[in-house]
Parts: structure tokens; C-alpha cells; sequence
């Protein structure tokens, strides 16, 4: 009997494996928004400094995002590349893209140190005004170097999840993912007020926990990734650089890094251009985006699932499967970003809350909520559009449509509402309205893309070469 088809990727039902890998990377990748979202509620409530420490972490969020692309872009490269090759059942190939990945994660991590020792300063620098206080800079930087110094963790756990997820074990990844997220929320108040006898740290308490977590998570990944996954060789040779093999990780990855590195990009962007109104406007923005993150993350959890299955059924040449992938994987994740559309309406004043905004601050940041949200559906096709051009080694399109959403089409409306709203201060909403305008284009693009990709490299497959599961 063909061995692969007991692997799930090849038999079981898609709507089903879809729910089956999706749900836990969902868990997962929202748990990743949770650390951000967490050091924010705390330290927006430490007494006396907790405006600046809120404005101190919108500063430090780009290049916390820019060190999660490239970890994520490369296990995005290193996942396609080993579920492709166990659908082509060359266990030798995956093992040496893990191992080379895991190289990479070392390469990475002595450049985040590099960054931590000398870049920091000047980076946050770079997007402060004269209204920016003393105290806010100094909390950036102290925290950032932190989480620079410390990155191993990240870097490490990008690439043990994705190990995870080609497998189709995405169950512990999202175990490791828990696991680092509740150590961070026991340790974040713990460290940042003082409690239980540990020193008041402040905002340096938040990265020392955040870190924690991140490192925590890595230890688990690293440990399922040799315990359950049987399917992939793991050898102390593989670790070896092969440039064969990061050429294919990166052929997919580079594309995903940069696609993920346009949302860091996006971020300080816009974080230099809303200051220019106001303090207030920026950390509106940046309290909020972190909200927006919970919601899409939702999104790039459900495209982690999207990813493995139509690349392995793409390796392993059955069409009827790539179909249900793309089809299915759109329906659940519309499904996804209706609710976090609701749910962003219904919860702005609840956050606004949470976070111990007023006046100014308060009001911006609940606009953002009610406007930015309408945006949801449209984000949440683009992302799923960009896990099936990953899939069918679309990188192109895929790097098109992040271009698309997050430089070419919002930039130059942003500018165009900042300067109506210098104008007028009651049309600073109208700042808000260039993000669901810029997600809607993309995603009339993104339609037509998967049209061209599906016609090129998928009609003309055969149907499948080993037999389809009976549907229940």
C-alpha cells in the first residue's frame, strides 16, 4: 500500500483538514498578538508613566514585526519546501531544509544582536517629534534592546512551528505557543509592578517577560519537532549550509519575509507621517493595530493550514484537492474576518478602556476601531490569497499583492487624508478610510492572479495519483 496515503494531508477530507490544521495554527498565530497586546494593557496602566510607556511600545512595534518576518518568511519558505518534498516522499530533502533552516535561525538571530548593540537608539530616534518626551524615548530603547539581545527565542520557535505544521502536527505548535503565552502574562505584571517580591522593571519587565515567553515556546517547539516528527530526518549534517537548499527556501521565504517585513515597513512609515498631526494620532494607531494584529493573525493562522495542504497535494499532483484547498480555505477565512469585523465594532470603548486611554488619545482610537475594521474581510482575502500563490510557488504574486496592500495603494492615500486632515482637524478620521480603500483594490487584484496562477499550473494537472478518500 502507498504510504502516503495515510498521511491526513492526503486523505482526508479538505473542508475537515482545513478545521483540523487551522484551528490550532489560528490559536497559535492570535496567541503571537496576544504578547503585544498584553505588554500594552500592563504598561498603560503603570502609574504615572503610562502613556509614555503606551507611546514607547507603537515605537518599538515595527522592528518587533520587521524580527518576526524573517523568522516567519523563513519557515514559510522551509514549510512549502518539506511539504513538498514528503508529498513527493523525499524524506532526505526535508530533513536537510529543516536543518538548513535552522542554520538560518542562527544567522538571523547574530543580526538582531548586531541591531540590539548599535541600531536601536537611531531607529527610535528616527520616529520621534519634539513633542515626543524624554521618557518615552528612553523606554524604547530599553526595551527594544531587550528583545534584540534575547531574539533567539523568536527566531528559534518561527522555525520549529512551521517543522510542525508541514507535518501536519500542528497541535504542538500551538501547545509551545500556549505554553510561552501564558508565561508571559504571569510574568508581565509580576515584573512589570513589582509583585511578589520581584523588582518594579516597567517597561524593561515587559520585554524581560515577553523574551521568557518566546524562549519557553522555543524549547517546546524544538522538543516536539525531534519527539513527533517522525516523517522528517533530523542530523547534525544537515545543519551544514547546502545553497541549493536555501535557494528553494528562499525562492518562496524572500517573498513572504518581504511581504512580512511591508507590515513592519507600513507601521514606522505611517508611525513618522501621523506624528506629524499629532502624539495622540500615533499611539492611537499603534494601540490599535495591535488589535487589528489579534484579527488577522486569525487570518495567517488559517493561511499556515492553506499552505501545507495545497503544496502537498500540489507535490503529489491531485487537483480535485489544490480545488477544495483554495476554495474552502477563502469560505473559512471570509467566515473568520466577518466575526472579527463584528467583534471590532462592538469592542472599541472596551479597549479604549484597557488600554487607560482619554481625551484626545480615546477618541482617535475608537474611530480607527469603527473605520479601519471595515477593512477586515478584503485583508483576510488578500492573506489567504497570498497562502495559495505560496503553495503553487507563486512568490511573485504572492510579494505583488503585499506590495499592492501595504506601499503602492496606501501610502499615497494616507498622504493625500494626513494633508485634508492638517486641514481640518474634525477630517482626521478620514485618515483611517485609506486602509479599507487599499484592501479592497488588493483584493480585485488578488482575484485576478489566482485566476491566471490556477490556469497556468493547475487545469492542466491530473486529477490525483492515488485514490481520493471516500467522503463521508
Amino acid at each position: 500500500m502507498n504510504t502516503q496515503t495515510h498521511n491526513k494531508m492526503a486523505v482526508m477530507p479538505v473542508p475537515r483538514l482545513l478545521l483540523n490544521m487551522g484551528t490550532p495554527m489560528i490559536l497559535s498565530m492570535v496567541l503571537q498578538a496576544v504578547y503585544n497586546i498584553v505588554d500594552s494593557a500592563f504598561v498603560s496602566n503603570m502609574k504615572d508613566t503610562g502613556a509614555d510607556a503606551a507611546n514607547a511600545l507603537t515605537l518599538v512595534f515595527p522592528a518587533q514585526m520587521l524580527m518576526v518576518a524573517f523568522g516567519i518568511g523563513t519557515g514559510v519558505g522551509m514549510n512549502a519546501l518539506v511539504s513538498r518534498s514528503l508529498g513527493q516522499k523525499d524524506s532526505e530533502k526535508a530533513g536537510k531544509a529543516a536543518g538548513n533552516a535552522f542554520f538560518l535561525a542562527g544567522v538571523m538571530f547574530i543580526l538582531f544582536v548586531i541591531f540590539g548593540l548599535i541600531g536601536v537608539r537611531p531607529y527610535v530616534m528616527s520616529q520621534a517629534s519634539p513633542e515626543t518626551s524624554a521618557v518615552t524615548l528612553e523606554m524604547s530603547v530599553s526595551y527594544l534592546r531587550i528583545c534584540c539581545l534575547c531574539s533567539f527565542g523568536i527566531v528559534i520557535f518561527s522555525i520549529a512551528e512551521k517543522l510542525l505544521q508541514a507535518a501536519g502536527n500542528s497541535l504542538y505548535s500551538t501547545i509551545a505557543q500556549i505554553a510561552g503565552a501564558v508565561v508571559n502574562i504571569i510574568l508581565d505584571p509580576i515584573m512589570i509592578y513589582g509583585w511578589i517580591g520581584c523588582p518594579e522593571l516597567g517597561v524593561q519587565g515587559a520585554a524581560l517577560a515577553t523574551v521568557i515567553g518566546q524562549i519557553v515556546s522555543a524549547g517546546l517547539g524544538v522538543f516536539f519537532h525531534f519527539k513527533i516528527n517522525k516523517e522528517i530526518k533530523n542530523s547534525l549534517s544537515y545543519l551544514r549550509p547546502d545553497m541549493q537548499i536555501i535557494k528553494e527556501i528562499y525562492q518562496i521565504g524572500l517573498p513572504a519575509i518581504i511581504a512580512q517585513a511591508l507590515m513592519s515597513f507600513m507601521t514606522y512609515g505611517l508611525n513618522i507621517i501621523l506624528v506629524k498631526i499629532s502624539v495622540p494620532m500615533q499611539t492611537a494607531y499603534g494601540m490599535y493595530y495591535k488589535i487589528q494584529q489579534f484579527v488577522l493573525f486569525a487570518a495567517f493562522g488559517l493561511r499556515d493550514a492553506i499552505t501545507p495542504i495545497i503544496a502537498f497535494n500540489h507535490g503529489s499532483g491531485s487537483k480535485s484537492r489544490i480545488r477544495d484547498g483554495i476554495k474552502f480555505g477563502l469560505l473559512y477565512t471570509g467566515i473568520i474576518m466577518l466575526a472579527g469585523t463584528a467583534a471590532a465594532e462592538c469592542t472599541a470603548g472596551t479597549f479604549a478602556h484597557i488600554f487607560s486611554m482619554t481625551g484626545e488619545t480615546e477618541k482617535l482610537f475608537i474611530s480607527a476601531m469603527h473605520v479601519i475594521s471595515l477593512s477586515f474581510v478584503f485583508a483576510g482575502m488578500n492573506i489567504a490569497f497570498q497562502g495559495i500563490y505560496q503553495a503553487l510557488d507563486g512568490g511573485i504574486e504572492s510579494l505583488v499583492i503585499s506590495l499592492l496592500r501595504q506601499l503602492i495603494i496606501i501610502f499615497p492615500l494616507i498622504l493625500l487624508f494626513v494633508h485634508i486632515a492638517q486641514q481640518n482637524v474634525n477630517q482626521n478620521w478620514l485618515v483611517w478610510s485609506a486602509f479599507p480603500i487599499a484592501e479592497l483594490l488588493t483584493a480585485i487584484v488578488g482575484a485576478i492572479l489566482l485566476k491566471r496562477i490556477y490556469k497556468n499550473k493547475i487545469s492542466d494537472l491530473n486529477n490525483h495519483i492515488f485514490p481520493e478518500p471516500v467522503q463521508a
